[in-house]
């Protein structure tokens, strides 16, 4: 008998994983390896919305949780996932620099936005019209903090590397069991794999497809995250991480032609040097049609719970989700409207199944 299952381990599940670490509770996690959004993430931390110079939704509460989050994380697997790194913004014209300043006078963005522009003596950056860094920001380096979780999880015997089978799973009246395994709840933390899930894929989780590049670039020598049509984030060793697409049709993640002539398209506008393509990589981030998160119990089965579309900002939104769904169950806290699938109850007549 454990307290909870957890089906997933990206940023959602780690998150919900140290909730119950934390508050001593037993769990057992099952992970396929078959989602990659969290592993080819950008993991950026970053307070603004830099295509309009708006405010992240709920970004003070998000950061002020997320920091010390991440920082028990790196002491708890004696590695270091947190890289400080800038944020800048390169201007296309003067009008931008205008609005920059405009934005920056607001109270949600005063204290990220600096007004002290910067010139740019990068002869391999093309960027004309000065560059705006964005303050508070940083990089977790996703890749690097799941390979060492689920490490830590496999020493731990509380990880089964394997597909959960939805068919296995049984529902008691305020418990479940799957296979030789009985648990009081079930978290599923499946990202884009929730549309498969028979009790919460009536929820809106459309997914987007992201792909990325890799490049190696000696010249370029950037050590801050480059932000125009394009994300460049410097990875060491001149190699940076490109990115990304969107693509809400295709729902592989199969690399494609279209999305690696995009980004090359739009890098040749930001950069004016060498470079050498090395790897590219596709995932689908769950996101739901109103950008919100997805947390809550199912409508029919109180112990069948979802923590999941966490999107683009996953490193930001996952441990404050995680808190507060924790808060929800044991201590019975209302989960704030915005995230509670409760907002979706319309589609509730597709929530009542049952396959066993």
């Amino acid at each position: 008998m454990v307290d909870y299952i957890i089906v997933g381990l990206g940023l959602a599940g780690i998150a919900f994983c140290e909730e119950l670490e934390a508050a001593g509770k037993e769990f057992i996690v099952y992970e396929d390896n078959s989602q990659h959004s969290s592993t080819i993430a950008g993991g950026l931390y970053n307070p603004v919305i830099l295509k309009r110079f708006t405010p992240v939704w709920n970004a003070d509460e998000q950061i002020e949780l997320a920091l010390p989050f991440y920082e028990r994380i790196e002491k708890k697997l004696a590695t270091h996932i947190d890289e400080k790194i800038s944020v800048v913004r390169r201007f296309s014209a003067i009008e931008e620099q205008n609005m920059w300043f405009e934005a920056s006078d607001k109270p949600k963005l005063s204290k990220y936005l600096d007004t002290n522009l910067i010139q740019n003596t990068n002869e391999a950056v093309n960027a004309p019209f000065a560059l705006g860094k964005v303050k508070e920001t940083g990089r977790i380096n996703t890749r690097k903090l799941l390979n060492h979780y689920r490490e830590y999880l496999t020493q731990k015997n509380a990880l089964k590397k394997e597909r959960f089978q939805y068919i296995d799973l049984i529902l008691d009246e305020d418990s479940v069991r799957y296979q030789n395994i009985k648990a009081k709840i079930i978290i599923f933390c499946e990202g884009f794999g929730i549309n498969f899930n028979p009790y919460f894929s009536y929820l809106p989780l459309k997914g987007s497809k992201g792909e990325l590049l890799f490049i190696k670039s000696p010249n370029l020598k950037i050590d801050y995250v480059l932000k125009s049509s394009v994300f460049i984030i410097p990875q060491g060793n001149d190699i940076y991480t490109v990115g990304a697409t969107y693509n809400w049709k295709d729902k592989t993640n199969t690399t494609t032609e279209e999305a690696k002539l995009e980004l090359i398209e739009k890098l040749s506008k930001l950069i004016t040097c060498d470079y050498e393509i090395i790897d590219h990589v596709a995932g689908i981030r769950p996101t739901v049609v109103d950008r919100r998160p997805l947390v809550g119990t199912h409508p029919k089965y109180s112990q069948l719970v979802v923590l999941n579309g966490l999107g683009t900002r996953g490193v930001m939104i996952g441990p404050t989700a995680a808190k507060q769904l924790y808060n929800h169950l044991t201590h019975q806290i209302a989960l704030p409207h915005d995230i509670n699938i409760k907002r979706f109850e319309h589609f509730q007549e597709k929530a009542n199944v049952k396959i066993n």
